[in-house]
């Protein structure tokens, strides 16, 4: 994908293209991984979640809409937590604030890779706190409000930009709306390869995020960040 330079020398690595992406990857996977093997519930589509709680709680199955009423409350703890590590830990010259997101991450997901089906609600919520904290800790891509955890905002943005760039024919506009399309599609590579791996490690499939998250810590050690932000 073209990316103007100037703007790439100059991003920190927790907005880079490539941290972005790797984000985006865990976060498909991570939704196929608890909607397709954790009773249907999804880890990061939240919406989806509260709609269902509405539809089991309207049926009179209060144990049924709990299975989704703890994985919103656990996101919103996730975003919680996130943003008080960045009031506290901003000014950290040990570790950016972020890196720490990352790592809790990382031991929340390896975690649940030892909860089996029985343990499905905890896992769930679990699996959902994760995802809290990334979707406050990593909010944008080159400068551009970009979520590697859900889909709906970016699709509304990047067919924002499309039709401004067919109206004004600016280039750095159709860019900024591929980057978005871009994020997306690897959103759905995400959930394809949490499919796969579904089919072949079951329960520990989850493993394949703390993967991919280790990565990320890794580039954000290599590159110091430019703020506290």
């Amino acid at each position: 994908m073209l990316i103007d330079k100037r703007i790439h020398s100059q991003v920190q690595m927790s907005e880079s293209l490539i941290v972005g992406s790797i984000l985006a990857l865990s976060g498909g996977y991570m939704d196929a991984y608890t909607y397709l093997f954790r009773d249907g519930v999804f880890a990061n589509a939240q919406t989806g979640n509260m709609i269902l709680f509405g539809i089991h709680l309207s049926e009179g199955n209060l144990k049924g809409s709990l299975r989704y009423f703890f994985p919103v409350i656990s996101f919103v703890l996730g975003v919680f937590l996130a943003q008080l590590l960045r009031m506290r830990l901003k000014n950290s010259i040990r570790l950016h604030w972020r890196q720490i997101a990352v790592a809790l991450e990382i031991i929340v997901l390896s975690a649940v890779a030892f909860l089996g089906t029985d343990l499905n609600l905890l896992a769930n919520s679990m699996v959902s706190f994760a995802c809290g904290i990334q979707v406050q800790s990593f909010r944008k891509i080159h400068g551009n409000s970009l979520a590697t955890t859900m889909c709906i905002g970016n699709i509304r943005s990047a067919t924002d930009l499309l039709c401004t760039y067919l109206h004004v024919k600016e280039k750095q506009i159709l860019f900024k709306s591929l980057l978005y399309y871009g994020i997306i599609l690897i959103f759905i590579a995400g959930a394809v390869l949490g499919n796969i791996g579904i089919k072949r490690l079951n329960q520990k499939a989850v493993l394949f995020c703390p993967f991919l998250l280790m990565i990320v810590f890794v580039l954000m050690l290599g590159r110091k960040q430019l703020d506290g932000e």
